[in-house]
């Protein structure tokens, strides 16, 4: 663990756990609504769940998940826009069934 862990409250380090170390989570949300350009990802996130991914996070989050299969792209008017798969929304089910498991334990 690293100095910078150890000062962090735990509801900081459950924060960014949660966020910006599972990007992947609301980039497959985002893209089950719609197609969208990576450069819009950002933006997206922030204004929707008040956090601010990196400038070249999105970019590799998607490359690993259109690498494994959960997204794929295509080029439009020069530029690539991406989509959620079937594996992807599967991958995202599971996510949803995690969280909801999780909530309902701290609940009891």
């Amino acid at each position: 663990m690293s100095r910078g862990q150890l000062s962090m409250l735990p509801i900081e380090r459950l924060q960014k756990s949660n966020t910006i170390e599972n990007l992947w989570i609301y980039i497959l949300a985002l893209l089950k609504k719609r197609k969208i350009y990576a450069w819009e990802i950002p933006a997206v996130i922030e204004q929707e769940l008040g956090f601010k991914p990196g400038k070249i996070t999105p970019y590799r989050v998607l490359y690993r998940l259109e690498k494994v299969g959960f997204v794929k792209s295509e080029i439009k008017e020069r530029r690539r826009i991406y989509q959620i798969t079937e594996k992807g929304q599967k991958e995202l089910k599971k996510a949803k069934k995690f969280y909801q498991v999780v909530i309902k334990w701290l609940e009891n």
